[in-house]
Parts: C-alpha cells; structure tokens; sequence
C-alpha cells in the first residue's frame, strides 16, 4: 500500500491513512470509518489481502505525519519490536526533508534508530539521463537546460519539451505562480530555522564568492556563524567544499582552504538570477529579466556545469577503459605553481586547470580544457594548457583532452597528435 503524507492536522492525516487502507481492501471497511488511533491503523495493514508476497506499506512525505504527531516514530518502533519485525511486511518511510530524517528518524536516541535495514540518499538523474527529458533540444539546448535544472525530475518535469528553452525559463522558472518559482524559497524555510541568513550565504556564493574569507566579505556575517551556516548546508547536500588537486587530509583539515559550489543546479541558478531579480519579477517582467540579466549571462553560468559533465565524461571512459591509462584520482586545480621561467629560474604563477586526471603511481597525467563559449577552440588554447600542465606534471607522460561547445579550428584539428583528443558538444551528449 502506497500513502503519501500532506500537511494536514493530526486528525486530518489518519482519516486520510484510513481511507486509503480501507480502499486497500481492508476488512475493517465493514466496520469503520476511520481508526481510532495510528497503532490501530497501522497494525490495519497486516489485514490487507496479500497473494502471499510480502505486505508493503510505503509512506511519502514521512516528515508531514510526524509533523502533526511528533509521537509516530515511538509508535512504528514499539510496533516494530513487538509485532512487525517477525511478520512478513516491509515499511518504506520516505521523505525530502533531509534533514528531518537524519535527525529525527536515524540518529540515536531517536525511536527508530538501529531498526532500519537498508537506508537510501536517492541521487538525482546524471546528466545523460536528465537530457532524455527533451529528445527535440538542440546539444546546446540539452546543456543549458541541465545546467539550470540539474537532475531532479521533479524539475525536469516542469518544462515543456514542446516549447524552446528560452519560452520554459520565462513561463517555468522566472513567471510568478509556476512551481518552480519558489520552489527554492520553500525548500530553504522546510529545512532551516534562519533562512533570511541562509539565503544571504547562498546567494553570495552563486555569485563567485566560493572562499571563506569571500563569503565574509560579501555577507558581513560573523565568521563563527558562518562557518555553521556553511556545515549546516553541507549536511543538507546543498553545498559542498572542494580542494583543488591534489590535495590531503592535512589541506582539508584547514577551515579556511578549498572551495564552497553550489551542488544543485537549480538552487544555483535561482540565486544567480531569480533572487537578485525579485522585485523586476513580483512586477512581471519574465521576459526582460530573461533577456537582459539571463541571456547574456548564460554560456558563462553554465561553464562550470560543463566542466563538472566533462570529467563525468572522462570519469565514464575511465571506467570502460577507454583511456590510455587506468585514472586512480580525477579532479580540477586552482592556486599558484612553480615553473621554469626563459632564463630556467623558478617563477610562481597562477594555475587554474579543468580538468587533471592521475594514475596511481603519479607518472601519467592527462589535463583537460573546457570552453562553453561562441567561438571555436583554436591552436592557442592547446598552448595555453600546455603551459599550465608543465607546472604539475614535470616530467611525467602527459595526455590531453579539450571539450568544446563550438567545435575546433582546422589548424587545432590538424595539429592535434595522438596525445590530443577532441571532444564535441555532440560527443558529450552522446556519451
């Protein structure tokens, strides 16, 4: 049986879980309306007819039934000892709430703590699958749309594969009353208690400002409340930490080194630009929002979500073999390198790379550059990463790879050797 949980009262909640089970098959329709109480309707589920598989109750939206009886858990827990564990029946307790469930059905001292017998973070869509969504789209389109969506299907789910790219960011995301324009802000005041500071902290990190002494500068908030705010929104997945490559315990153990990404593409795009529109879009100005704060912006918001999918890509070939050596470390780098200047004396430079990929034994690299831009990548571009690479790789063998969303120029096609791969648009999204 299949229920999932609204935000209703108390009341409200077991006359609908009720009705459902009665609907189910129960026999106790005959008798009754409703239970008198949750231990009566949930001990109503061992009634339900069965072909002699195991009875499956499953519960969405777990969050909103304890919500409107804190005491649910302690009453799944008693049944669950006394009752349950020895029938053959399996409950699924669901919910998006992250971190309601981590606090208050799995950690310790809750009731439910210890009982559980499989725990599932369900991921979103990778992007080969997320592009399935809009079969007609253009390569370009596909990119830009998972850049702004991600891979939740709930998102996906809101556009309309009929209508352009740019007509589903203006009536899906940017219009007034659509789901998905406050989706984001409901999400946020479901999950923390502070959201007025959360959302300062998010949004100034969809603006650039991914370093810690960054965020401070941009947000003026204590350094001690950001460093929670900061770990709060780890814990919920809405935020990661990243170290450039390579990188060590050591390094990670340091508060105020790697960097801070948004991980959903979503919330990304909504604080880069839905957020720092508001007022133009209360008004109801979609389409000049979309035309002049969005569209000029788009190819440089959704360069890092390209790279993020190219190293997915190199990731995928890694493990079919399809590289000329097996990667045990992948991953980009930023910060300042040692090289040899003209005159062989060491220089500190600033290097940034897309992508740099590692065999177990540190003597094979292969660097990547990636471009979401208009124009094609040229002979210069090689150049430039190689200069970059010499900084890391020393002496050790080196493989190339170069992704563009333009394609490349004759004279970087013809140039390229065998330790030089081209990769299209069309490549990545064919996989």
């Amino acid at each position: 049986m299949f229920y999932s949980c609204r935000e209703f009262s108390d009341g409200k909640q077991l006359s609908a879980f009720s009705e459902r089970i009665q609907k189910a098959g129960s026999p106790a329709a005959k008798h009754i309306t409703a239970f008198q109480d949750w231990e009566a309707a949930f001990k109503g589920v061992l009634d339900l007819p069965s072909s002699g598989a195991k009875k499956l109750l499953i519960i969405d939206e777990f969050p909103y039934m304890c919500k409107g009886n804190p005491s649910i858990p302690s009453v799944l827990q008693i049944l669950w000892d006394e009752q349950f564990r020895n029938r053959d029946i399996m409950i699924v307790l669901c919910g998006s709430a992250m971190g309601f469930i981590e606090k208050r059905v799995l950690s310790e001292k809750k009731p439910l703590y210890g009982r559980a017998t499989g725990i599932y973070k369900v991921k979103e869509l990778p992007f080969h699958d997320a592009i399935k969504f809009f079969p007609e789209y253009s390569e370009e389109d596909k990119m830009l749309a998972y850049a702004i969506l991600g891979g939740i299907p709930h998102y996906l789910k809101q556009f309309d594969p009929a209508l352009s790219l740019h007509d589903n960011i203006i009536k899906n995301v940017l219009t007034k009353g659509c789901v998905l324009y406050s989706e984001v802000e409901f999400l946020i005041r479901q999950e923390l208690r502070e959201p007025a500071l959360y959302n300062t902290v998010i949004e100034a990190i969809a603006l650039g400002n991914t370093k810690l002494i960054d965020i401070y500068t941009k947000t003026l908030l204590e350094k001690s409340k950001i460093s929670v705010y900061l770990n709060n929104l780890i814990k919920l997945q809405i935020l990661e930490r990243e170290f450039s490559m390579p990188s060590g315990g050591k390094e990670q153990a340091i508060p105020t080194r790697g960097q801070y990404r948004i991980t959903d593409n979503f919330f990304r795009f909504w604080y880069s630009f839905v957020s720092a529109s508001f007022s133009d879009l209360e008004m109801g100005d979609a389409s000049g929002v979309f035309a002049y704060s969005i569209l000029p912006q788009m190819n440089d918001f959704a360069s890092s979500v390209f790279e993020r999918v190219c190293r997915e890509f190199i990731r995928s070939k890694n493990q079919f073999g399809a590289l000329p050596f097996r990667i045990a470390k992948l991953g980009r780098l930023w910060g300042k390198r040692t090289v040899a200047s003209e005159d062989e004396s060491p220089a500190t430079v600033d290097a940034e790379l897309d992508i740099v990929a590692v065999d177990a034994k540190s003597e094979r690299y292969l660097f990547g550059e990636c471009k979401f831009r208009n124009s094609e990548m040229d002979i210069s571009d090689f150049e430039h990463l190689r200069e970059k690479a010499a900084a890391i790789s020393k002496s050790a063998a080196v493989e190339y790879a170069l992704f563009s969303k333009s394609g490349f120029t004759k004279s970087l096609t013809e140039q390229a050797g065998d330790s030089v791969a081209l990769y299209s648009l069309k490549d990545i999204c064919a996989g």
